[in-house]
């Protein structure tokens, strides 16, 4: 026997070992394996919806019910499947069950059940006397994934039945393809006697899917693919027989590679020989992941979506060695890489622990923007084959400013600055020098709205542009700069009253959705209203209406003025960086909640319903792809902030429950990118909706690791009498956070460090300094202005009780 031969029949044996027949779970069944996992089990409602098995190197998307339609618009009816980054392998697979020449698909889940690293869909079979499992993971790091089947017998007899599997080949490049050289041709099917696997390949490149179980082949052949394309169907049948009582595993392996056949062949085994392992080994790590910045409060909803955000965001981790390696943006549309979703993502990436690839995606993004630009300007969106599809839009330059001045002050890594510092100077310079017409400070450009016109000075783009220097002139100030610190600084002073000044609109008690010449508006007037109408919004056609009568009986040929049309929810920005004048700050924030359903914020306002929403059903969409009407995350997030910089804690919680609302809603464990059920099943910036308002803001922590200090400000909403962060990651400390009311009105507040030498310094508001007490801790200072109070302390623990007003 030749020595591959004797590898594929240890292999076979390793495999069939898995193919229990005992009543108990066998411990290398994935049900075993999993079974104190955290799980949520969906609806019937959404079996036609997406679920994801997410994996750094592969993922697969599919329909809850088991079935994999053609599904997506990127590449219309190619975002689902089997996808290997750069390249996708298969449009999925099917099995049925054959026994006395019935044949019983297993396309027909009725239920579908979520696990952080895994997924699992139960078949019920009315009168067969079997209970039917599919399950599957991901592994870290492979390029495969694997399938598990479990046929129980419920029976008194033995049955003899064949599980038949076909695996459908669509060895296709992914978006923009074309332009690096990856052009599709029609695939080739082969089947492996010796392995017996069938290998697909293109046969125009080094594109090879493989795919098989551990079990002996009854019969094999060559299918009929009905997808789009050009792949192959492989068909592999499988005699199993199962005795009373007893339960049959069958694990299938999907291996692939966009470089060789013997790359596939080799994680082919990989996975086979190690399958429990694997997924042993991920499980413990989805473990450690949930136990950092570890959140308990009296809302058990809020506990678990927070916890379950964080599996979100490791699910969107995409890696492609010949370029990088960072979060993308969502999926099943947008699994690539983009400048401004990280830019929002990062901050809360970094907030739950995982530094390290906030590292490596500001690297990935760095890198190919100097490639691209060259002149500091950061890339909006890049494919995973390296192109650039769109090379950047005007916000998304200074927002990487903020980004590397706020991950600086929870890693405190100077060398990270001065690696980083030289594109924020290109880019301050690119963005005021080359995007600045008029010279008013304000750049020209679109920003967060793709609203076609909408890119003249916009507020978005006018307020990160002042926290960029203001950012900006911190980083120089670290750096020993402090003539250009100054010059930012000062700067970023002009800005933030220019801002408040010009941008301000008395009439709308808001913030300007842009600044710009009457033309301009009423260009962008008559294309809103159009909009309106069509929503069937008429409060709208009437206000808009009303303002372009206004703008036609007050002209002004070229004096540019804020105008609020659209009501976009970037009008609010300057509250979520902290730059509007507090007394415009409580009007605008007034006038926002107005433009809020049961989810949270409309992107744009004149979308809203009259009623401002009450409707909590289904997000129908258009029939093609498009954000218009939608209430999405990343608004909602960005409100929650706003009202916690200016002291309502309990409105941002209330915007944090209205997106828990969504969560669940069509995929169980995850939320959707337009709330509640539309657009991305699972989208990177929800970490920041959720992760900056708890964590930077209800417990307060703002770390400056770089001066080894940490403070905690908690401003709690009145709701929580007890709340708890554990185990939040700071450079190379540990700390928690302990909050607690008891039924005298005491507050009790236990902050523990792994770190001795760090200084914690508490500010606590409304504090009566009479009935005070630091119970343990190394006090350094204590003072109290007002019911303010602030203490610096060192050790591993400092613990306060207080009365407040």
């Amino acid at each position: 026997m030749s020595l591959m031969r004797h590898s594929y029949v240890l292999f076979f044996a390793l495999l069939c070992f898995a193919c229990s027949k005992e009543k108990n779970p066998s411990p290398d069944r994935f049900e075993a394996i999993l079974s104190d996992n955290p799980r949520i089990p969906g609806t019937e409602a959404y079996l036609k919806s997406p679920f994801v098995a997410a994996g750094d190197r592969v993922y697969m998307v599919g329909h809850q019910d088991g079935s994999f339609p053609e599904l997506g618009w990127h590449i219309k009816g190619e975002m689902g499947g089997i996808w290997n980054h750069p390249i996708k392998l298969m449009d999925g697979f099917q099995a049925v069950l054959i026994e006395n020449d019935r044949r019983i698909p297993l396309d027909k889940a009725s239920t579908f059940v979520n696990f952080p690293m895994a997924n699992k869909h139960q078949y019920t079979l009315e009168g067969e006397n079997l209970n039917v499992n599919r399950w599957q993971f991901v592994p870290d790091g492979k390029q495969g994934l694997v399938v598990q089947y479990t046929l129980e017998n419920t029976g008194a007899t033995d049955r003899n039945i064949t599980l038949e599997f076909t695996g459908f080949s669509d060895l296709r490049p992914t978006w923009l393809g074309e332009r690096s050289g990856m052009l599709d041709h029609p695939d080739q099917a082969v089947y492996n006697a010796d392995s017996q696997t069938w290998s697909m390949r293109d046969t125009g490149n080094p594109w090879h899917v493989i795919f098989g179980a551990g079990l002996p082949v009854d019969a094999q052949e060559e299918g009929k693919n009905p997808y789009s394309g050009q792949g192959k169907a492989g068909i592999l049948r499988y005699v199993l027989s199962i005795p009373p009582g007893a339960a049959q595993a069958v694990n299938f392996v999907i291996a692939g590679s966009y470089t060789s056949e013997s790359e596939a062949r080799s994680t082919y085994i990989d996975l086979a020989q190690h399958t429990a392992s694997l997924l042993r080994e991920k499980s413990e790590r989805y473990r450690q992941l949930a136990a950092k910045s570890k959140l308990r409060t009296p809302d058990s909803l809020l506990n678990q979506t927070f916890e379950w955000l964080k599996y979100n965001s490791d699910w969107l981790i995409r890696e492609v060695p010949e370029i990088g390696r960072g979060i993308t943006a969502g999926i099943p549309d947008y699994p690539w890489w983009f400048g401004v979703d990280s830019e929002y993502a990062l901050q809360g990436y970094m907030a739950i622990g995982r530094d390290e690839i906030v590292h490596q995606t500001i690297q990935l993004i760095d890198s190919v923007s100097e490639a691209v630009n060259g002149n500091g300007k950061i890339i909006h969106e890049m494919s995973t084959n390296g192109v650039v599809f769109n090379p950047g839009n005007i916000n998304e330059t200074p927002q990487f400013a903020t980004l590397i001045w706020r991950i600086y002050q929870w890693n405190g890594d100077a060398e990270f600055l001065k690696k980083y510092f030289p594109t924020i100077q290109k880019g301050l310079q690119w963005l005021m020098a080359e995007n600045d017409g008029n010279n008013n400070n304000f750049p020209d450009g679109f920003g967060m709205m793709e609203i076609h016109g909408l890119n003249s000075e916009m507020i978005d783009v006018a307020t990160y542009t002042q926290a960029a220097f203001a950012d900006a002139s911190e980083i120089a100030s670290a750096l020993g700069e402090e003539a250009l610190a100054a010059e930012y600084r000062k700067q970023a002073a002009t800005l933030k009253t220019a801002i408040n000044r010009d941008f301000w609109s008395e009439e709308f008690q808001s913030y300007g959705d842009f600044m710009g010449t009457d033309q301009q508006a009423l260009h962008l007037i008559d294309d809103a209203i159009i909009r309106a109408d069509t929503l069937n919004k008429p409060w709208a056609v009437k206000e808009l209406e009303q303002t372009r009568k206004a703008i036609l009986q007050r002209p002004s040929d070229t004096e540019l003025k804020p105008f609020v049309l659209h009501h976009n929810w970037v009008v609010n920005t300057p509250m979520e960086m902290g730059i509007a004048d507090p007394e415009k700050a409580e009007v605008a924030l007034e006038t926002a909640r107005n433009f809020a359903n049961p989810f949270g914020m409309f992107v744009t306002g004149i979308d809203r319903d009259n009623t401002a929403g009450t409707d909590e059903g289904s997000f129908k969409g258009s029939k093609t792809f498009s954000y218009t009407g939608a209430v999405m995350t990343l608004p909602t997030g960005v409100q929650a902030i706003a009202e916690n910089n200016y002291g309502h804690p309990d409105r941002a919680l209330d915007y944090l429950k209205r997106m828990t609302r969504s969560f669940s809603y069509a995929l169980p464990g995850s939320m959707y990118e337009v709330s509640p059920d539309y657009g991305m099943i699972v989208q990177a910036w929800n970490i920041y909706s959720f992760a900056i308002p708890i964590i930077g803001q209800f417990f307060g922590i703002q770390p400056q690791a770089a001066q080894k200090e940490i403070t905690v400000h908690p401003r709690m909403p009145l709701e929580w009498d007890q709340a708890h962060l554990e185990n939040v990651q700071i450079s190379d400390n540990i700390i928690s956070v302990y909050y607690h009311i008891d039924t005298a009105g005491t507050t009790q507040l236990k902050i523990t460090q792994n770190k001795e030498d760090w200084t914690l310094r508490l500010v606590l508001e409304g504090a009566r300094e009479a009935e005070l007490q630091v119970i343990e801790g190394t006090v350094i200072t204590q003072q109290q202005q007002g019911t303010r109070v602030e203490i610096e302390g060192r050790g591993r623990t400092l613990e306060v009780r207080y009365k407040t007003h």
